[in-house]
């Protein structure tokens, strides 16, 4: 059996010491994926305060922030959009953000949605929102 670690020119770098993806014969699984630019401290959809500290947010902006880290990923690792099978979603407010991202994900998932587990937690290792596990096929 074949692992390869995988990292994206686009995606933004690791916030610790692992690939964004690894390659198991034709699977591929991606490590936590969240909203975070390449090459800059900016998170789209999230104002911080001088200490770092949240001050607003938009779900809706991360959300598709975070779809686009995916793809990419999913794209440099040969993959694509439409080979993702299961995904786990950790959100940071469950009664406020998720009707926003059950909205989009079933804008970005119309057609055969992989299978989903949603999960709310009590913070993600940068202020984010939202963040994505997933597994895909090659």
């Amino acid at each position: 059996m074949s692992e390869n670690g995988i990292n994206s020119s686009k995606a933004p770098e690791p916030v610790g010491l692992y690939p964004h993806a690894r390659r198991v014969g034709d699977l591929l699984f991606l490590s936590g994926v969240g909203p975070r630019e390449r090459g800059t401290k900016k998170i789209p959809g999230v104002e911080l305060n001088e200490k770092g500290e949240i001050v607003s947010y938009d779900i809706e902006t991360q959300c598709r922030s975070v779809f686009q880290n995916v793809r990419w990923i999913l794209e440099d690792a040969g993959s694509s959009w439409d080979k993702i099978v299961d995904v786990t979603v950790f959100l940071t407010n469950m009664k406020d953000d998720f009707p926003i991202y059950n909205r989009l994900w079933a804008e970005y998932f119309s057609e055969n949605p992989p299978c989903r587990t949603t999960l709310e937690i009590n913070c993600l290792p940068t202020p984010i929102g939202i963040e994505l596990k997933v597994i895909a096929t090659i």
